[in-house]
């Protein structure tokens, strides 16, 4: 099978992990007859002192014709330091998921049985964890307008807005998944305070009329922070809007164990694109210490959903899980039971799962 795969290595740890990711890729061509063929884009802040733009024209065009889009992570401490600075490394992945209208983002946590002992939760608790967050990607506060300063920098405002279509599209996609999972959909708002949430809530119950097999339960993003942690076992798909399910599934890395474990897909109708939820992560910059899991495991994403290699993506899992039981650990999975020697850096972890592949 012949496909164009579009590589944005991004900033800081981005370019590691996404090598890893594409050795890997490269190794399910070779194994099972395939032809990827890379090409590679600036977004962030590479692309800021490359062109001045976070996202170039160059790159988006390239997007528009890639089957499948890797990306690794943007961001830099010069821009945290000031925040007032206006052209941001953030901005570049904000535009490609508004310009490709990627409004789906689709974040599993399931738990490999070898990192039981990596999560500061209780074994008991996370043991046989398997969620699946549809998060809206598109609207919300990240979004919304008027966003600015104003009364000479000494108020600011951010805007949250969601129309009914939006909340329609990914609440579809959640029920439509729960059908075939375990029957259950967790929708998460803030319902008591936010008229958006209200809104949000009001789809959710129609869309679930046309679900009549699949339960539908809503929570408050505040309880749910809680219970997330305290019985991740009583939620399947969890469906929620876009800065609460940007929160909530980093509070869920804790439950696999890191971030690093975490990969993501984010879907529109005509364009996909694949990342790793962690970010840029400056301190590991060079260092070989990122954990690369959580990229290939996206690849693994990119494989079965957008090119419905199902064999491949199983394969990618299984090497993963073959890996982890042997024992070998980044640094930030490691437990006190890992043997140091077989604490190993990021390209080492590819190699040894594009090995066995």
């Amino acid at each position: 099978m012949h496909k164009k795969i579009l590589v944005l290595p991004g900033d800081g740890i981005g370019p590691e992990v996404v090598r890893e990711g594409v050795k890997v890729l490269k190794r399910i061509a070779d194994k099972f007859k395939h032809e990827f063929i890379f090409d590679e884009g600036l977004i962030g802040h590479a692309a800021i002192e490359a062109t001045g733009n976070p996202l170039p024209d160059e790159t988006l065009e390239k997007a528009e014709k890639s089957n499948a889009i890797l990306f690794g992570a943007v961001g830099h401490p010069k821009y945290d330091n000031d925040p007032t600075t206006k052209v941001r490394p953030e901005q570049g992945l904000l535009k490609i998921r508004k310009e490709l209208e990627l409004f789906a983002n689709i974040r599993p946590i399931k738990l490999f049985d070898a990192l039981l002992d990596a999560s500061t939760i209780k074994r008991d608790v996370i043991k046989g964890t398997d969620i699946i967050f549809f998060r809206e990607l598109t609207g919300g506060i990240y979004f919304g307008q008027p966003r600015e300063r104003r009364e000479n920098g000494n108020v600011a405002v951010d805007t949250m807005i969601y129309s009914k279509d939006e909340v329609r599209r990914i609440s579809k996609m959640a029920f439509e998944t729960a059908k075939k999972r375990k029957k259950k959909v967790t929708s998460v708002d803030k319902s008591n305070v936010l008229e958006c949430s209200r809104l949000w809530k009001e789809v959710v119950n129609e869309v679930a009329m046309d679900y009549p097999d699949v339960e539908v339960e809503h929570m408050f993003v505040d309880a749910m922070s809680m219970k997330l942690i305290q019985c991740p076992n009583n939620y399947d798909v969890i469906l929620t809007e876009n800065m609460f399910g940007d929160i909530l599934t980093d509070e869920a890395s804790q439950i696999a164990g890191s971030m690093g474990m975490l990969a993501s897909a984010s879907l529109g109708t005509k364009y996909a694109l694949y990342e790793p939820i962690h970010g840029s992560a400056p301190k590991l910059t060079g260092l070989n210490k990122a954990n690369p899991l959580a990229t290939i495991l996206s690849v693994q994403m990119m494989l079965d959903i957008t090119f419905d290699m199902k064999e491949e993506a199983k394969a990618i899992e299984n090497s993963i899980n073959k890996v982890l039981e042997e024992g070998y650990r980044t640094y930030d999975i490691k437990d006190e039971k890992t043997e140091e020697a077989k604490v190993i850096g990021t390209k080492e972890m590819g190699e040894l799962v594009a090995r066995i592949v």
